[in-house]
């Protein structure tokens, strides 16, 4: 966002907006199933630039039978022999299906490059041939978003010190995370590098500021929306039916069952 920094988005307005943004989210999901078509959606960005908690605000209501978070752990020792892309390609969609990324294939432009875990030659191979890979995808009818999260230095950093503080979410940092701070540099020139190879017409890189994780969530949810021409498709109609009558049945004695402790009793 150029310019004036924006005054962050007010928690009341946020979250209603965010529910409207959901509600159509539900739609496009319906859409996606009626249709039979084929939708994915590529989060990248720096470490604790919001990937996550933006992925779980659009699956939170959704089917996860139609649509799915795929989140790869490192390549296994027979995965770093095959294609790169190999790995990623059995995640991809079935008719009306939504895959959301929470990093791709683009591991290898970013972390991977920097850190030293490939090689210069693997690195450029990458960057040829990910143009190609994602025009494959496209031909195919696969809907493709590209998203990159774009979080300052200072943002980032204080974020690693709540994550440090915090029980719940200390699991999200590791001393790779960390070393990021020393090479934030590194990243950025990677970043700068991966855009000129991969931000094509056929698949475009779309940049979600997010130093305000709300404003980030709501840009982000509400141009995946009207970037795909999705249209509500009308509820098959239901009616809830009556219950029948009792034909006898008694429910047996409940100290026959083990029940888990009223804990909130005690509260």
């Amino acid at each position: 966002m150029a310019g004036k920094k924006a005054a962050k988005v007010p928690r009341d307005e946020y979250e209603r907006e965010l529910l409207r943004l959901q509600t159509e989210l539900v739609k496009l999901q319906e859409w996606v199933r009626a249709e039979g078509a084929r939708l994915v959606v590529v989060f990248e960005g720096r470490d604790a630039a919001g990937k996550g908690g933006t992925i779980k605000r659009v699956a939170e209501h959704l089917n996860p039978r139609v649509a799915r978070i795929a989140a790869l752990p490192k390549p296994t020792e027979r995965e770093r022999t095959q294609w790169y892309f190999q790995r990623y390609v059995e995640h991809l969609p079935a008719a009306g299906e939504i895959v959301l990324f929470d990093r791709g294939w683009y591991n290898r432009a970013g972390v991977e490059h920097v850190m030293g875990f490939c090689t210069k030659e693997e690195h450029e191979l990458c960057l040829r041939q990910c143009p190609i890979f994602e025009r494959m995808l496209v031909e195919a009818g696969i809907v493709l978003r590209k998203y990159w999260f774009s979080v300052s230095d200072t943002e980032q950093q204080e974020r690693f010190r709540r994550r440090l503080e915090d029980p719940v979410r200390r699991w999200k940092l590791s001393p790779m995370d960390l070393e990021s701070i020393t090479r934030w540099e590194a990243y950025s020139r990677a970043k700068d590098e991966m855009m000129v190879h991969t931000d094509i017409a056929d698949a475009s890189w779309y940049v979600v500021e997010s130093d305000d994780k709300r404003r980030a969530r709501l840009n982000m949810i509400a141009h995946l929306l009207a970037s795909v021409p999705y249209h509500e498709v009308p509820p098959p109609v239901l009616d809830l039916p009556e219950r029948p009558p009792s034909t006898g049945y008694e429910r047996p004695p409940r100290d026959l069952r083990t029940y888990v402790p009223d804990h909130a009793a005690s509260l």
